[in-house]
């Protein structure tokens, strides 16, 4: 098994929740050969300085991340696709049994994710201008020129979570709803998933 990094092991001790299940998935990446670094404040596993897997605590669970995971053949149907990642992939997990009961389909994944990352595979995004510009945010940007420019002005990346976000509603009162509630994020120059 690769070394631990200290950075990953005082992440693990000050995380209020998913403790046993963060140093489990750690041996599982360490053991598939990949190096460990504290990436975002988050345990993150590499190939030649390349990310393949990250571990993510969230409220009602704890994920390995393939940062390439869109490249995955996922036979038995566990990734799913975080937020408005067009790359990224999740592997959902609840506890250490869990863990424990997938950990050969975890390091199946993993393996496969360096394979990917050793032939150097990239996952063709989708430009900002690709994504669906909904009405009720086209109206609000024609009404006010700031936050045209405010909005203009965010990584591409920020550009295509919002318009993923505001565009997946279905009813035009939830995506005007969702636009007044972003207006003072976007002219704050924040993310949707930014603090």
């Amino acid at each position: 098994m690769n070394r631990t990094n200290p950075d990953v092991d005082a992440s693990f001790d000050d995380a209020r929740k998913w403790q046993k299940e963060f140093r489990q998935l750690r041996t599982i990446a360490l053991g598939c050969g990949l190096t460990e670094s504290l990436k975002w404040r988050l345990p993150c596993y590499t190939l030649d300085d390349a990310n393949v897997v990250i571990i993510q605590g969230f409220k009602d669970y704890c994920a390995l991340m393939f940062f390439k995971g869109a490249l995955l053949k996922d036979p038995d149907g566990v990734l799913e696709a975080p937020g408005s990642s067009q790359a990224g992939r999740q592997i959902r997990l609840t506890d250490v049994r869990e863990i424990a009961d997938m950990a050969p389909t975890l390091k199946s994944y993993i393996r496969e994710a360096i394979e990917v990352e050793k032939a150097g595979l990239t996952v063709e995004l989708r430009k900002t201008s690709d994504f669906e510009m909904p009405g009720e945010f086209q109206e609000k940007l024609d009404a006010m020129p700031a936050l045209k420019a405010a909005f203009e002005a965010l990584t591409p990346g920020r550009q295509r979570a919002y318009l993923h976000y505001f565009s997946s509603a279905k009813q035009s009162k939830t995506r005007a709803s969702r636009v007044e509630k972003h207006v003072q994020r976007i002219l704050d120059g924040k993310g949707l998933n930014d603090e």
